[in-house]
């Protein structure tokens, strides 16, 4: 290289006659040599997606090869060519390979992320000494050594991430950020990180660095598409961090990802009860006392870390009324002091009190006082943890249960018990108790079959053989009181049992202990469907927005395409009211003597497919087929005739029903009130207001005029819509001043006076509205009629 640099120099004059200097032609040799130093990419070389299936792969090397075989092919290049189609194919058809050059970029089985990452830095390092380019030259801090440096410790693979970092998360929250190369955002906020990442890991936060040039899978998974990005990794769920990047916001950031409900405020109103929550909690309680307003966020993440064993309180000493807690439990007001609470709420079990504590001190701290003195088994998981399995003989650990019953305050025998416990505290022995109420099953095996403990506390010693249950044990003859003489025996047997283990004798396999302190169903399933929703939003909404991007594109364009539909079909409806003919419209055309109707003129929004309506009569032959056995959902549209009106009432008839022919679910009949008044009276007696009430001396009932009427049944749910034409209402609301009368001839001369005062009319005018009656029908609007049965037609 500084043979050809020379050369150059040498022809410098030959170079500007030119008009380009030697220093661009330099430049031009630095690019060619860096794209040339560049590893081949498979997919480019075969021409297939990075998505492309084993047959797409196999498709294209074979049309490759047998193009470019150096047989087939004279061309110089050839023979290049084909070897760089095969070792593509190679790395491709092998799904190991073909992975670890999409993670890594290489498709060494050996090579991972380190091997790459000395190769970049070699081929920088001989690009900066063959040609002499200082930082500078691209005014730009960029040194790839010392800043991989940074990350270099902190760098997660998908592996890692998988089975370390989740788990791992719901014991302490994460900041990870994403960088890649050449990415001139990542370098702007280096600084900041690196002062954040020594601040926030002293605290204990975890901290993680994703390359997303080499961890694209992983990059992909978090749902990160661009670099840099700082994201919080919380309970196994991922938080994207929006704001500047600044150490104050990265400070608040972490402290959002926390649970709202980890400390409890104390003050001298409510300490008495925070303290006495052990009994039901069955977890020690701590107590923080500093002058800071807020919790600080060391305390909020040593609180995540261990709330499934304490409870954690602070108080703020410059509070109004927090002199008489200082007071007494002698708390120096200056210093940050910690107080660890068990069984007795009056005096401290531990304390520790330091100016600037560090994390480690605390978590030592915490550790051996993570549990109660005689704290109560309510899970098999804190059984294990509290009395676990014999490794050795060197290693044998002991536990003294006491059997008790549950009480709402403490008893005597479980406080001689605690007294006991805190006398003989030692790293062998364990002492717990078990409520024998709640975890019978476990009692019942430890407890003789005898009377004698009936209803009474009993003490048992007992070691684990292995995690399926199998120990050996040894109950105390007598039931556990709390007396001395019981305290004394106690003792004898745990001094004994150092020098002989053989003392306990008795074995038996103990049932797994009940989670008594686990929620119910419903409220497991409630928060299971609240965190599933999160989930879903979060993912949706916020994280993988980009690749939701198609599927909301697809609903809403679905949604704006049936809207559309709604659209027009209202306005076409809008018009085919507007363009059906009115009442008036009919009798001007009757006058004119226009009697023919005009089908082809009706506006539908359904085309029919005749040019007729089928109007059958309804006779005793065809009354199964028609009614009584009539499909589910089908109905038939009966209009009420006299063979004096049949003529005109079927033309007006089919007129008005011709555009509702298109359904398939409608037929149309006619009846014959000659022939069946008696079937359609009592049909009008289930409907209100129908038909009218027989008078005995009414001589003009039995001629009561029905024409006109039209009845739409469905046979298979038993009921009928009513139609009564419009000349009939009109009929009866004019009756209304006769009703009074009684006699016949009075009535009938009411019929008279109300037939010659409303004058003619046409019959045709009794079917005007049956069209607007109709669409009601099809709305489902109209009033139905129930029947028991349908009657006979004779």
């Amino acid at each position: 290289m500084v043979e050809k640099i020379m050369l150059w120099k040498g022809r410098e004059m030959e170079v500007k006659k030119l008009g380009i200097s030697w220093q661009f032609l330099i430049v031009l040799v630095l690019i060619l040599q860096i794209l040339s130093a560049l590893d081949f990419d498979p997919y480019r070389v075969l021409g297939v997606s990075r998505t492309a299936s084993q047959a797409d792969i196999k498709k294209a090397y074979k049309k490759l090869a047998r193009e470019w075989h150096p047989d087939k092919n004279k061309d110089p290049g050839a023979e290049d060519k084909f070897i760089q189609i095969s070792k593509a194919y190679e790395i491709l058809s092998n799904e190991e390979k073909r992975s670890h050059y999409d993670h890594y970029g290489d498709a060494g089985e050996s090579q991972g992320y380190q091997k790459q990452q000395q190769q970049r830095e070699y081929r920088f390092r001989h690009f900066h000494d063959n040609f002499y380019f200082d930082e500078s030259f691209f005014h730009f801090p960029f040194n790839s050594e010392r800043r991989d440096s940074i990350d270099e410790k902190y760098l997660l693979h998908f592996s890692h991430y998988v089975n370390e970092v989740v788990p791992d998360s719901f014991k302490k929250p994460y900041l990870i950020k994403i960088t890649s190369d050449w990415c001139f955002s990542c370098i702007h906020i280096e600084p900041v990180w690196k002062e954040a990442v020594q601040e926030l890991e002293g605290l204990g936060v975890g901290i993680g660095v994703v390359h997303a040039g080499y961890e694209r899978r992983l990059a992909h998974h978090l749902g990160a598409h661009s670099t840099p990005s700082i994201l919080g990794i919380i309970n196994g769920k991922v938080s994207f961090f929006h704001n500047a990047v600044v150490s104050e916001n990265l400070w608040q950031f972490v402290e959002s990802l926390l649970p709202g409900n980890l400390v409890e405020k104390v003050t001298n109103k409510n300490y008495v009860r925070f303290l006495s929550g052990w009994q039901q909690e069955n977890k020690p309680r701590v107590l923080l006392f500093d002058q800071m307003p807020t919790v600080p966020l060391l305390y909020k993440l040593t609180a995540f870390a261990y709330k499934d064993y304490l409870s954690f309180g602070y108080v703020y000493v410059g509070l109004r009324g927090a002199e008489e807690m200082t007071r007494q439990y002698d708390v120096n007001v200056y210093t940050p002091t910690i107080l660890i609470f068990k069984e007795h709420i009056h005096k401290p079990a531990d304390v520790i009190q330091a100016r600037g504590m560090k994390r480690q001190v605390i978590d030592d701290f915490i550790t051996q006082n993570k549990y109660l003195l005689a704290a109560r088994l309510t899970s098999q998981k804190l059984f294990h943890e509290l009395c676990p399995v014999k490794r050795s003989h060197r290693q044998r650990k002991y536990c003294v249960v006491l059997l008790t019953a549950e009480a709402t305050k403490l008893s005597k025998p479980f406080e001689a018990f605690l007294s006991f416990a805190l006398a003989n505290t030692q790293d062998t022995v364990r002492f717990v108790h078990v409520y024998s109420n709640r975890q019978q099953e476990f009692a019942s095996t430890l407890l003789p079959d005898s009377d004698t403990f009936q209803g009474k506390s009993a003490v048992s010693i007992l070691e684990r053989r292995n995690t399926a249950g199998r120990v050996v044990y040894k109950t105390l003859e007598d039931p556990w009181t709390g007396s001395e003489s019981d305290k004394f025996i106690l003792l004898g047997y745990l001094d004994q049992l150092r020098k002989d283990p053989a003392l306990l004798s008795s074995e038996a396999v103990l049932p797994d202990l009940t989670d008594e302190l686990a929620p119910i169903f419903l409220l497991r399933w409630l928060y299971s469907a609240s965190d599933y929703i999160s989930d879903c939003w979060d993912s949706i909404f916020h994280n993988n927005w980009r690749e939701m991007m198609p599927l909301l594109s697809l609903v809403f364009s679905a949604l704006f395409i049936l809207f559309g539909t709604v659209i027009v079909q209202a306005f076409s409806d809008s018009n085919e009211e507007r363009e059906s003919s009115p009442p008036d419209k009919e009798e001007a055309r009757e006058k004119t003597g226009k009697t023919e109707p005009s089908f082809t003129k009706e506006p539908s929004s359904k085309i029919p497919k005749k040019g007729f309506v089928e109007v059958t009569e309804l006779t005793d032959i065809t009354y199964t087929s028609n009614l009584v056995r009539l499909r589910p959902g089908h109905m038939n549209v009966v209009l009420i005739l006299s063979n004096s009106t049949k003529t005109s009432l079927l033309q007006k008839f089919a007129l008005e029903v011709y555009s509702f022919t298109a359904s398939s679910c409608l037929h149309f009949s006619f009846l014959s009130l000659d022939k069946h008044r008696e079937w359609l009276e009592y049909l009008l007696e289930f409907a209100q207001d129908a038909a009218p009430i027989p008078n005995q001396y009414d001589k003009h009932f039995m001629e009561r005029d029905y024409t006109g009427y039209v009845l739409a049944l469905n046979g298979h749910k038993k009921y009928f819509c009513l139609f009564k034409p419009q000349k009939a209402v009109e009929e009866e609301e004019a009756m209304g001043p006769c009703s009074d009368f009684d006699s016949s001839l009075h009535l009938g001369e009411c019929r008279g006076k109300s037939s010659s005062g409303l004058g003619p009319r046409p019959i045709k005018g009794k079917l005007s509205k049956l069209s607007l009656w109709m669409e009601r029908l099809l709305e489902g609007s109209l009033q139905r009629f129930y029947i028991p049965s349908w009657p006979d037609l004779d």
